[in-house]
């Protein structure tokens, strides 16, 4: 049986939620508990409540509040700012004219799948490759767009090594491009990853569409957020009684938007300390691992001199001769909880599709470990992982035959 989890590196797949976010939504559960649609002032008093929210949100992204539409999740966020905008456009085109999406080879699944169902539907979808280095290539993706190319997708950092894409400009590059074209092309990021790291002001980076999650942050699993700017056509995917703006109808989830204020706003005020903090000890981690077990390799270039294009929480490293599986199960056993790559596909037989796309044998993306810190990780616990670390990948090697 696997010891109760003492040393918590799973942060990329979520966060745990902050107790002044569950002080925040505790009320919103039994005491204020009415209907934003309704006009008595039990009702207003919600809807109150949901206001401040999306000026919270609004706020960091530095945007108008009425941009701002709360979701269920990242993935219908995204699934909405693709859908929708094409649904919305294919209304808008002229018998003949066909719908282009670009997007990148290592996006996450909400993306990458959502964009291979709508392929189904003879919707052409171009998908950029990474170089070694995990990062979308501007000539690459330059030479894709068209004259019929309407929406370019791009993370903004990748959920599996930490890469840092070049999103600004990417959005100058479209601004330039936009000046001398008949059709927009509009531009969405997933920046779900970013948003306790980086800046993430949407006319600086110049993004049409934006995507966040609530369980990344320290906030309520089951809330999203997606960033529409004005004059960007966007149809509803679910209809019903007109909430957020006519975009996402259904009663709102009052607890958990208020925890998505709350805890967005918690944002500006601990990133400094947070990201100087939390590098420091990734990459104290990264050099002892790389020194202590031999056959290891860093995925990305954490410690290379390029620290500016990737954030600052996350680490991928392969170990040579040992399943990255088996290593999870083996580390979980003795307390310690870490990924092989996005939460979503743990459970995939697959080699991580960002790996592969950034250069990997399946061999090397098989033995592939995701390890990723947060605000409360601690020496401590970085020290009892690079205790035990050696010992499980020594002992998988041995049972392997490598």
């Amino acid at each position: 049986m696997a010891q109760r989890i003492k040393v918590y590196l799973d942060y990329a797949a979520t966060t745990p939620m902050d107790k002044l976010v569950l002080r925040a939504m505790k009320p919103y559960f039994c005491e204020k508990y009415g209907n934003s649609g309704s006009i008595h002032s039990r009702g207003q008093d919600v809807q109150l409540a949901i206001n401040k929210s999306r000026e919270q949100v609004a706020k960091f992204l530095k945007c108008k509040p009425s941009e701002i539409i709360f979701t269920g999740s990242a993935s219908e966020s995204d699934n909405l700012a693709i859908r929708g905008l094409l649904k919305a456009l294919k209304r808008r085109k002229r018998s003949g004219e066909k719908i282009h999406i670009i997007t990148s080879e290592i996006e996450h699944k909400a993306v990458l799948e959502t964009c291979q169902d709508l392929e189904k539907d003879k919707i052409k979808v171009s998908y950029i490759p990474v170089g070694r280095d995990g990062i979308v290539n501007l000539d690459d993706l330059k030479a894709e767009i068209t004259s019929e190319t309407d929406l370019i997708s791009i993370m903004y950092v990748n959920n599996e090594t930490g890469i840092i894409q070049p999103i600004e400009k990417i959005g100058s590059l479209l601004e330039e491009i936009n000046k001398t074209k008949e059709h927009r092309i509009f531009f969405h990021t997933d920046a779900v990853q970013a948003a306790n790291w980086l800046n993430c002001d949407v006319d600086k980076l110049k993004v049409d569409l934006l995507t966040l999650s609530g369980h990344k942050i320290y906030g309520p699993k089951g809330m999203g957020v997606l960033y529409m700017r004005h004059g960007t056509p966007i149809s509803p995917m679910i209809t019903g009684g007109g909430q957020e703006w006519g975009f996402r109808a259904g009663t709102e989830n009052t607890a958990g938007i208020v925890g998505m204020g709350t805890a967005i706003a918690m944002i500006s005020e601990q990133r400094t300390m947070n990201s100087k903090k939390i590098k420091k000890l990734r990459d104290r981690l990264v050099k002892s691992v790389l020194t202590a077990v031999p056959g290891s390799k860093l995925n990305g270039f954490v410690l290379a001199g390029a620290s500016a294009s990737q954030a600052p929480h996350i680490a991928n490293i392969s170990f040579r001769g040992v399943e990255g599986e088996g290593l999870v199960i083996s580390l979980d056993q003795k307390g310690i909880a870490v990924a092989t790559g996005s939460a979503c596909t743990s459970h995939a037989l697959e080699p991580s599709h960002v790996l592969i796309a950034m250069g990997l044998t399946h061999l090397e993306a098989h033995s592939s470990l995701r390890i990723s810190l947060g605000k409360h990780t601690t020496e401590k616990e970085i020290d009892y992982f690079l205790n035990v670390l050696p010992g499980v990948v020594e002992k998988l090697r041995k049972i392997s035959g490598r």
